[in-house]
């Protein structure tokens, strides 16, 4: 594995992360933000994700009235062809956490490769915590 940039899509640099070539027309440019939107809309459809967990930065947007999309999603850039997706997720008491996340990786990759057209190398789920289904998210 090459060394990985660990850059968060809060920064909101303008990162240019999937190109189209030979589009006839020009440059196509797709930034991170609009991968981690897609990445964060897929996972709220999988059943047994309560929400997305974000960072203290995310939190403190949250604050201001800023619900940022790219919440608990990080996009790490592996090479010039490759993406890893990074997911902070809470999942609903219960479930079968292994399946769940397995079903999440499958589907935030088709849908960030079919979307986009980039390949994802990994999409990493790190499961922060539980919460049973009556309690409600504070962010979401």
């Amino acid at each position: 594995m090459t060394e990985q940039i660990d850059q968060p899509t809060a920064d909101h640099q303008e990162l240019a992360v999937a190109e189209a070539a030979a589009s006839g027309y020009g440059q196509i440019n797709i930034h991170d933000n609009v991968i981690a939107i897609i990445a964060h809309e897929t996972a709220k459809k999988v059943p047994g994700v309560v929400e997305l967990q974000g960072s203290l930065a995310d939190g403190l947007a949250g604050m201001i009235g800023k619900a940022p999309k790219d919440k608990g999603i990080r996009i790490e850039k592996e090479n010039e062809e490759l993406l890893t997706i990074d997911l902070a997720v809470v999942l609903e008491y219960g479930v079968c956490i292994p399946e769940i996340c397995v079903q999440l990786q499958a589907a935030v990759k088709e849908a960030v490769e079919s979307m986009t057209g980039k390949q994802i190398y990994a999409v990493n789920v790190v499961v922060q915590g539980i919460r049973g289904s009556s309690e409600k998210s504070d962010g979401e």
